[in-house]
This record gives structure tokens, sequence and C-alpha cells, in this order.
């Protein structure tokens, strides 16, 4: 059984006692065979398609692009400004000394993204800037930087003036490394969606599902979700989630299929 928590916490040493805490109500709740610990899989889409799969969390755009298979398990809330309910957003992040004040200001602009099949950093920016586009172009060039805080690197050294940057991230980063937002202002922000699911494999069990939600539910009182920011858990149904490709459906006829 494969087990993962890859999405949030900035660093592995806030994820793992969650996971222990989240171990110890799955086996109380009548899980047998439950990892001791966590996987951090490089190649996540492989990760997420694979047929043990107990526990994960994905982003909402690999759900509906290429994940088809997986059973949702549930949605956490997060006490973070930028969420509401199982919703959340991302944040437009530039330089603080940068004279623009809204997003038609960084037109021919450098944007930079986490990678393609992120909601937050990349689907979430191309609907914003689609209306803006001509001939599908708004900024000058995109650079994919891997992750959040390395998008926000690129813009503090000067390599990048623009990056869509989630909320839940981007305060899990103020808390634990104040110093990666030194120098930097936010000037808007993106659509709202359902937030990160957590899932389980096709071939999981009812039974064990029912399980998973139950452990899932019952971490929103426990003290190690409050260095991640839980605050409530909810299951988002999978049409629910498709408001996401509907963003990038109204993209594409505007013309704009790339940042």
């Amino acid at each position: 059984m494969q087990v993962s928590l890859p999405m949030y916490g900035v660093t592995r040493q806030q994820v793992e006692p969650f996971w222990r805490a989240l171990r110890d109500k799955l086996l109380r709740l009548g899980l047998v065979e439950v990892p001791e610990t966590l996987n951090w899989p490089q190649d996540l889409a492989q990760h997420w398609q694979r047929p043990d799969l107990l526990l994960s969390q994905t982003c909402g755009y690999p759900l509906v692009a290429y994940l088809p298979q997986v059973q949702l398990v549930g949605t956490y809330h997060f006490r973070v400004e930028g969420c509401n309910g199982p919703n959340y957003s991302s944040w437009l992040v530039v330089r603080d000394n940068d004279p623009g004040q809204r997003l038609v200001d960084f037109r021919g602009r450098v944007a930079a993204y986490n990678s393609t099949d992120s909601q937050s950093g990349y689907n979430s920016l191309r609907a914003l800037i689609a209306p803006l586009a001509e001939n599908g172009r708004f900024f000058s060039k995109a650079i994919a930087s891997g992750a959040h805080y390395q998008s926000l690197q690129l813009i503090q050294r000067g390599k990048a003036d623009i990056a869509a940057i989630d909320s839940v991230s981007l305060e899990l980063l103020k808390r634990a490394q104040p110093q990666a937002l030194t120098g930097l202002k936010i000037i808007g922000r993106t659509a709202s969606v359902p937030g990160l699911p957590l899932i389980t494999a096709a071939g999981t069990p009812a039974a064990q599902l029912e399980i998973l939600r139950a452990a899932a539910n019952e971490m929103v009182n426990h003290p190690a979700s409050d260095s991640l920011l839980i605050g409530d858990f909810s299951l988002v149904t999978r049409a629910e989630y498709q408001v996401i490709a509907q963003l990038e459906q109204q993209a594409a006829e505007a013309g704009v299929t790339a940042l």
C-alpha cells in the first residue's frame, strides 16, 4: 500500500506528525494494512495512478485531466484568507517595488509557474489572462519553476515578474519561512475553485473508503492539524471539480492554450 501527502507543508517535518496521528486513527477504525511511513514520490502523476494507492492528496487539475479512475476521499478546508469552505484561490504575487498594480499592467512581462498540471499556479492564471490576451498571448514568456516557493524566488531575483501562488501555500510559507515573501506584494487573486482532494485507488473497497473518510474527518480537531491550518473536512463531488475543466475550456475558446 502507498500513502503520500505531498501537496502542503513547507517541510516533511510538518506533514509527518499529521500522518502518524492519521495512521493511528485508521488502525483504530479497523484498517489492518497501513504503511508506517509516507512515500515522497518524484513522479506524482504516476504515483496517483497506482492500483495500490491507499491515500494521497492531488490537485484539482490532474483530477479532472487524467485521474478519472481514482476515488475521492474528501477535501480539507483551510483557515486561510483566500479560502472559503472547501474552495481556495491563488494570489497574484509581484515584487513590491514594481509599479504594476493590476494584472493588465503585466502585459508583455514574464510569468513564473510551478507546473503545467497545477490549477493554482497555471490553469487559474491562464484563465485570468485569457480575456486580456492578444493573439493568444499576454505574457512575453512563462518559466516553469517546479514549485510555488521557487516561483517566488524567481520574482525576488528579477527573473520573473508575476506568479499565481495558492493561498494555503503562501500562508504556510509566511509562517514557516517569512523570508520567502520578502520584497513581494499581492495585486489580485484568481477564481475560487474546490481545493486539493484526498484520493484513493479505484480498487479500494467501499468499507476502507469509509474508514479513510472517517479518520480524515476526525483529524480536523487533532493538534497535528494546526500547523497545516486545517479547519474542516467535507466530500466534494467530481461534478463540482468540473469548474476547473471549464476554466481551461473558456481560456481555449478565447485562443489561450498556454501562459
